[in-house]
């Protein structure tokens, strides 16, 4: 930028996680900016603390996950290796400990990769806390606990968010899924996981596939609230096929501690009130915006109902030279937005572009087993906003591999389509390889493609994904009730 005048950055980024290291690294290379981000030494520093370049995903997040998901998957691969003629009588045994430490290294090169990232973009990496001490100061204070002073131009805040607990007595026996990452042996090999979102979820089919015995308890009478009504039924149905036990319309009361260092969960339901005991408890019960004692109030950055922070269409705070991406914004709370949301920021900020992000057709996913993923509108959302008739497409159908396997297991797939302009509003899948295969699908509809435009285009046989080209019949029309139109 050439002109700091009285500041020592053009930026400074409080956070390194996926969203920080691509503004300052965007702000840095190809805007020129002179940039610091602030972020906390690497590695599990307190009950409540993880720090490192890469943040949530890279560290506690996304990555490790998957990996514990690619690991948990094989038990139902040998499994199923018997219909396909292998003498595999039963899975062998399972080394967590092992798998956990491989994790580990995996998480520790990828935060090599990102120190190294901003370390090519030309940005000053400073370990320690960030607090805003006024509208252009933060102090940074460092692990050694000494005091540093960074005076700026600009701030983005992009400290993340963290797992909470519910308020239950007793809840500080439970782990969150930070901890469940570390976690290398499971007493007694069961677990029960209290939430219905995707993280209980996901950790249910993990922990299932690691050989223990899962207990998920939610209030709904489905998991995975938000998402399309009947792929929720389908993933219910896919938990209990793979042996999870579902306690569905169900609230935990309270944990115990037992004298031979089990738990015992208290709940009620329909049924009245029960317990069960487990060797460790789980609670995947949501995230908080991580906006305790960063200095907000002192600054008067306003934050939002649910302690998020507010922001404008450009991620511009109360204060006009304070901004915030990602999670701690409680927007939308996925990585790739939460980079979206970093390189709108250094285009509009430093390459002088307003560029607001686009949160239309987000694709997500859900990495239970079998895996849910999805673009666009469910079929509530549709109903709900959008002016017009709708016309929803649905097959379910056994995969070829689960013909021969014997699994007893069903893929299911729905597209949304408005029927006076044909355009497709939402496309869902639970079954193998669905993350793999909507971010495809997602590529479409963000071009805008039409439901004449999918049965046009030729399927790749024998495949899963043909059936996308291939639903031809409506299975129900619907009204929608919106004023929204199709977009």
């Amino acid at each position: 930028m050439g002109s700091l005048e009285n500041y020592d950055y053009d930026l400074v980024t409080i956070g390194a996680g996926s969203g920080g290291t691509r503004a300052s690294r965007i702000s840095a290379q190809h805007y020129g900016a002179k940039v610091a981000c602030v972020e906390l030494p690497f590695g599990f520093l307190s009950s409540d603390e993880i720090g490192g370049a890469g943040g949530t995903c890279v560290i506690r997040g996304c990555v490790p996950k998957k990996i514990l998901v690619y690991g948990s998957a094989f038990a139902e691969e040998f499994r199923d290796a018997n219909g396909f003629g292998w003498g595999v009588n039963q899975h062998p045994p399972h080394d967590l400990k092992n798998l956990i430490k491989k994790k580990s290294a995996e998480v520790e090169r990828l935060n090599g990769v990102y120190n190294k990232l901003l370390k090519t973009a030309g940005v000053d990496l400073i370990e320690g806390r960030g607090k805003l001490l006024d509208a252009h100061t933060v102090e940074v204070t460092t692990p050694a606990g000494e005091k540093r002073i960074l005076k700026t131009k600009y701030i983005l805040l992009a400290v993340g968010g963290k797992p909470v607990k519910a308020p239950i007595p007793g809840s500080e026996h439970a782990i969150t899924s930070d901890d469940a990452l570390v976690l290398d042996d499971i007493p007694g090999s069961t677990i029960v996981i209290v939430g219905a979102g995707y993280i209980s979820v996901e950790f249910s089919s993990i922990y299932k596939g690691l050989g223990a015995e899962v207990h998920l308890m939610y209030r709904k009478p489905l998991p995975l609230t938000g998402f399309d009504e009947e792929c929720r039924e389908q993933v219910a149905d896919g938990l209990k096929g793979r042996g999870v036990h579902l306690y569905p319309d169900t609230t935990p009361t309270r944990i115990e501690k037992e004298a031979d260092g089990t738990f015992k969960v208290y709940y009620k339901n329909s049924d009245g009130e029960s317990s069960v005991k487990a060797g460790i408890v789980m609670f995947g019960t949501g995230r908080s915006p991580n906006t305790k004692n960063i200095g907000l109030e002192e600054v008067g950055v306003k934050k939002d109902q649910k302690d998020g922070i507010e922001v404008d269409e450009h991620s511009r705070t109360s204060v006009p030279n304070i901004y915030a991406i990602g999670d701690v914004t409680n927007r939308v709370a996925l990585t790739p937005v939460a980079i979206m949301e970093g390189m709108a920021f250094a285009k509009t900020v430093f390459g002088k572009d307003s560029t607001p992000p686009d949160y239309r057709k987000v694709p997500s996913a859900c990495f239970v087993q079998p895996p849910l993923a999805y673009v666009g509108f469910t079929e509530e959302e549709a109903i709900e906003k959008v002016s017009g008739n709708i016309d929803v497409y649905v097959s379910k159908f056994k995969p070829m591999k689960n013909t021969i396997s014997g699994r007893d297991e069903r893929t299911f797939m729905k597209l949304l389509v408005h029927s006076d302009t044909d355009q497709v509003l939402g496309a869902h899948m639970v079954g193998p390889d669905a993350p793999e295969v909507m971010q495809g699908i997602a590529i479409a509809l963000k071009a805008g493609a039409k439901k004449a435009h999918f049965d046009s285009t030729v399927g790749i046989h024998p495949t899963a994904a043909e059936e996308w080209v291939s639903m031809r019949t409506r299975a129900r029309r619907v009204q929608g009730q919106g004023k929204q139109p199709p977009s």
